[in-house]
């Protein structure tokens, strides 16, 4: 076990460049390892900044019993959609937001001008759809002709819709099978999420199993993720962001097991930015918290974190909203600090990447 140290400082800033770092290529994750759970694992002690290299497989030594777990249960759905308009020219669609049955908002691309009224076709024009309005952040409101819910028809003719950074050939028949798979949780289970939890996406049956066994609770909340959560910060300084709105539901039951864990000197370990900023929501709101609804929450130094006193989570984007969550949990220099010694030790980043747990 390899340990170093940085001491933390207490430096905050909200400069976008600050947030700025170069990785090589190579150390971009462009598969799923054969084992979630043969994942790196930088353990990273934030009021130290000592560093552990570990494997994902033995996080649970780092569990105790009265802990509480908490996970991300959103499920991607094949929001991905490959078609043409009436006159040939390509078109793809990332269908972003549900509005209201067969009604969606959508970011297109295609290689030909889009105009309000276009005809779009798919799957053999077995489903069309018809653009009806382009909105301010160039998205478009898209409706899709068909008397059955079109969520139905995504899991014959949709395609996970995997990260640019994730690069897969037309031929990659059995990558885009896998994808299928392995870019959910094992615990996926309320569709919604246009990209997956990804810190998530380490943990196997036998160790959420082994969790369990350590007398560690386990409790899912739901936020299915948008746009809001990878869109990268373009203002230099970053409270000038504007943060994109994503569903989510808590159990009401979570906020009092989170209080019981933290009576008895457990843990709150959220898992991910998404189950993190679901908890710090309802924690803003305590007197009168709101189970479910729309978090727009955008977390960057300084924060004070009221529940979440544990992260797991991957290593992330240049300039986004989750390195400054990251940044605010642990502080800036300890995770510019942490990341440069992962890229030296050969971590992979982002999606299918390693992971960090910051103690």
């Amino acid at each position: 076990m390899n340990v170093i140290t940085c001491q933390k400082t207490a430096q905050i800033t909200t400069k976008l460049s600050d947030y700025e770092y170069d990785l090589p290529k190579e150390l971009i994750a462009q598969q799923p390892l054969k084992n979630r759970d043969d994942a790196q694992l930088l353990v990273l002690h934030r009021d130290t900044g000592r560093i552990e290299h570990r494997k994902f497989q033995e996080i649970v030594d780092y569990l105790s019993p009265d802990d509480l777990l908490v996970l991300n249960d959103t499920k991607v759905i094949p929001a991905r959609l490959i078609g043409k308009k009436i006159s040939g020219a390509s078109v793809e669609l990332l269908l972003t937001e549900e509005l209201e049955k067969n009604l969606w908002k959508a970011l297109v691309k295609s290689n030909a001008k889009l105009n309000n009224g276009d005809e779009l076709y798919f799957s053999n024009n077995t489903v069309s759809a018809i653009l009806l309005e382009r909105f301010a952040d160039g998205s478009w409101s898209v409706e899709f002709n068909t008397k059955n819910n079109i969520k139905e028809i995504l899991a014959q003719i949709g395609q996970i819709p995997l990260p640019p950074y994730i690069k897969r050939s037309r031929n990659e028949d059995a990558l885009f099978s896998s994808d299928r798979e392995r870019y959910q949780t094992v615990f996926a289970k309320k569709e919604g999420a246009i990209a997956a939890p990804t810190a998530g996406l380490h943990f196997t049956d036998n160790i959420l199993e082994k969790t369990r066994k350590r007398g560690v609770e386990i409790e899912f909340v739901t936020l299915h993720v948008g746009l809001g959560t990878f869109l990268p910060v373009k203002t230099e300084d970053i409270r000038d962001h504007i943060m994109h709105k994503e569903y989510y539901e808590c159990p009401k039951e979570i906020v009092q097991k989170v209080k019981k864990a933290k009576e008895q000197k457990g843990r709150v370990i959220a898992t991910g930015s998404t189950s993190c900023r679901v908890l710090e929501t309802i924690a803003m709101n305590e007197s009168d918290p709101q189970f479910s609804g729309w978090t727009d929450l955008f977390i960057y130094p300084p924060y004070d974190f009221r529940y979440v006193d544990v992260l797991i989570t991957n290593f992330h984007l240049p300039k986004t909203t989750l390195l400054m969550l990251v940044s605010a949990f642990a502080g800036r220099e300890n995770i510019m600090n942490a990341y440069e010694i992962a890229k030296d030790k050969g971590y992979r980043f982002f999606s299918y990447g390693d992971c960090m747990m910051i103690i």
